[in-house]
């Protein structure tokens, strides 16, 4: 099935600015389960170099962190070379979605895809665009069996450099991420795309030893663009067209980095008959808790006490990617869930309106508390928060009950809980 969404008139800021609404019009498609098979991309910037020339131009060279273990890509590109169906993703933030690109053939995803089609022809490639603004590894990791893994890729970029915080539960997250993929039936390639802000900021060097761990290849938008940036030779504005977000060269140059990548490999590429097999997974680098998760909505699970909240079922894109929450507008109204797990996080809703505070616990842990006032005036975006880890195995109960408290440039108390996530306990 081919699904073309255009998204037009996007500016974005660090926490995305307008990017809800790529979040609206196309990831709503996604969370239906519908692909792109792209078209041939035109390229509005630099064309990809292919191997002969890569070693020539120490951009395209330093793009490279680390070719990793090609083995996996090596599959992938032989799967297409026979002409078999292959399934290309992305998932990441705003960047990914496409923010800022002119139209969707620009985006860095579908220019990566476009190469494959260009480059197997008589293959059937099917590409799935897996990016959530404002999202990070922490969501990812539990989203990535409904918005990814259920399209079985073979080839997955993940980006999440920039919308990440560095923190040692990001790449906590991150690593359970790519567990995820890297244990899949049909043993696919995951490569990292590290892009950057306007400060020339990423958190690659958290991310890096993961991937290092994994034998991932990984490749830079930074390293190749920000020396080129602080010498003078480009603008900020050649290639991004905000704080954060490429412009159509940016994208372009982002898929450059990642298709040099295959191109190298695709250049050396044994008969099937010599491939190496694909090595075991590797053991935690940190830990396996996020690689086993479950994400729930009001669909799948039955609140065990209910005083003052009400399902939110909403027609939008919201209730498309995620399902069904819960909201409340009452002070004291309290909603319990019993849940099984090791670590228990919350999804709720931010935005400058005339939200509330509520407050999160599990059992009688530490309560947290969830502030639903969010000052800025692009949109609302919804943040994930752990409530509590190293829970012991059985029964617990997580607990939000709305303060009376709120914000003070905030009018109301309304609350919005969109999804309750567990990890760390491996199920059936």
């Amino acid at each position: 099935m081919i699904a073309v969404i255009r998204v037009t008139d996007l500016e974005n800021h660090m926490l995305p600015r307008r990017e809800m609404i790529v979040r609206s019009m196309f990831y709503a498609v996604t969370a239906l389960g519908l692909s792109v098979s792209p078209m041939r991309a035109e390229s509005p910037g630099a064309q990809p170099s292919s191997p002969s020339d890569s070693g020539k131009d120490p951009v395209l060279r330093r793009s490279v962190v680390s070719l990793g273990d090609v083995t996996r890509v090596q599959h992938a590109l032989a799967k297409a070379r026979r002409g078999e169906k292959v399934v290309v993703a992305v998932i990441g933030g705003s960047i990914t979605a496409g923010a800022c690109a002119s139209k969707p053939e620009r985006r860095y995803g579908n220019v990566i895809a476009a190469w494959w089609w260009k480059t197997f022809p008589k293959a059937d490639i099917t590409f799935v665009n897996a990016g959530i603004g404002a999202t990070g590894s922490d969501i990812g990791a539990h989203r990535a069996a409904a918005h990814l893994l259920k399209h079985r890729p073979d080839f997955v970029v993940v980006e999440y450099a920039v919308n990440d915080g560095g923190s040692k539960l990001a790449s906590e997250t991150l690593e359970g991420l790519i567990r995820q993929i890297l244990k899949q039936p049909n043993c696919p390639a995951a490569m990292l795309l590290f892009m950057m802000n306007k400060s020339g900021h990423n958190v690659q060097d958290a991310h890096i030893p993961i991937g290092r761990h994994y034998g991932l290849p990984m490749v830079s938008f930074r390293d190749a663009l920000w020396p080129e940036i602080e010498a003078g030779r480009i603008k900020w504005e050649d290639v991004e067209a905000d704080e954060v977000h490429p412009n159509d060269r940016g994208h372009q140059l982002a898929a450059d980095y990642v298709t040099g990548v295959l191109e190298s490999v695709w250049a050396k590429l044994p008969p099937d008959d010599r491939f190496p097999k694909v090595a075991p997974l590797s053991k935690p680098k940190i830990s396996d808790v996020f690689e086993h998760v479950t994400f729930l909505n009001a669909d799948t699970i039955t609140p065990k006490r209910n005083e003052g909240w009400t399902v939110l079922k909403e027609s939008g894109y919201y209730s498309l990617l995620f399902g069904p929450g819960w909201r409340t507008d009452k002070p004291g109204s309290v909603i319990e869930f019993e849940v099984e797990a090791s670590a228990v996080s919350v999804m709720f809703w931010r935005i400058k309106g005339n939200t509330g505070i509520a407050e999160a616990q599990v059992d009688d842990g530490p309560p947290v508390k969830l502030n639903g006032w969010f000052g800025a005036t692009w949109g609302g975006y919804m943040p994930f928060q752990l409530v509590a880890r190293d829970l012991k195995p059985g029964p617990h109960t997580l607990r939000l009950r709305l303060l009376d408290e709120k914000s003070k440039e905030s009018n109301g108390h309304e609350f919005r809980l969109h999804a309750i996530m567990l990890a760390g306990l491996k199920r059936p």
